[in-house]
């Protein structure tokens, strides 16, 4: 064996369904080392004797849930990276993944292709992204303290669109790139993409309206000084931002505020330009 190539990475996998447990291994096995665990216990036994980089791990487990073993997990001090896999993705199952700090999660059933994006992308994302502090994780009311990592605005968006299911599904998709967008915003201009520096996002809930804040820990600015931003340019064409922005090396997939406009009710800034709020009625 060389020793000079690289080690491949561990993943274990966690399910009780012996069949899907057994298809997702030979599926990765191509890429990564791969265990396997067929109940919480066993999961928890296997990762204190071997060393896994990822845990791939079943929401609805016989005995302990994988809610209950993800708790388990990241309660010592140590931050695993856990993909929660679920056919449960109610918001009270979202939220206590959220609260135990899951990396992602993925619905029940889901086409190959995209557990090994999921897997890709959580082995690759840097240390300091992984963190997210909750303040609040009520259905009506979640709170959270983020890295400015736009590793952690992709994160966010799937948790949110699946927060807000009994949205239209054109209705969710549109809250959903709002959020990111602002909040790539808020990370890219407030937190210099810092990951020692936070942003703070709010997601309220009411029967008639939801309403979204993210604040950053930036000084501010006014739109009018960003000439990379959609609203800046020429009317018939807001998307010739983009150019500038690659120019700057900033996101290139940025559509920008005057976009976001078109797909909420209400877009408040505070008086700094370092806190936004938006809206979207219900009825």
């Amino acid at each position: 064996m060389d020793s000079t190539q690289p080690s491949l990475q561990r993943v274990l996998v966690v399910d009780d369904d012996r069949v899907l447990r057994m298809a997702l291994s030979r599926l990765l096995a191509e890429s990564y080392v791969v265990g396997e665990a067929g109940d919480g216990l066993e999961a928890l036994a296997k990762v204190a004797s071997e060393a896994f980089d990822l845990v791939l791990l079943d929401v609805g487990l016989p005995g302990m849930s994988g809610l209950d073993v993800l708790a388990r997990l990241n309660g010592d001090g140590r931050h695993r990276r856990v993909v929660m896999m679920t056919a449960d993705d109610t918001p009270e199952t979202l939220l206590q993944a959220i609260r135990n700090q899951a990396y992602d999660f993925i619905v029940k059933p889901f086409p190959p292709s995209d557990i090994l994006g999921i897997v890709s992308k959580a082995l690759a994302a840097p240390d300091d992204a992984l963190k997210i502090q909750v303040l609040s994780a009520r259905p009506e009311w979640m709170e959270l303290l983020v890295p400015c990592s736009l590793d952690v605005a992709d994160r966010l968006q799937n948790f949110v669109m699946r927060l807000d299911t009994k949205l239209p599904d054109a209705a969710r998709e549109s809250v959903g790139m709002a959020f990111r967008e602002l909040l790539c915003n808020a990370i890219e201009w407030g937190g210099k993409l810092d990951p020692t520096r936070h942003v703070r996002i709010a997601c309220l809930r009411t029967k008639r309206m939801l309403l979204y804040r993210i604040a950053d820990p930036g000084q501010g600015f006014r739109l009018a000084d960003l000439a990379h931003a959609a609203i800046s340019n020429a009317p018939d064409r807001p998307l010739d931002h983009s150019l500038v922005r690659e120019e700057q090396g900033l996101r290139a997939g940025g559509f920008g505020i005057f976009l976001v406009r078109e797909m909420v009710d209400e877009l408040i800034y505070n008086e700094a330009h370092n806190e936004v709020v938006f809206v979207k009625y219900l009825d």
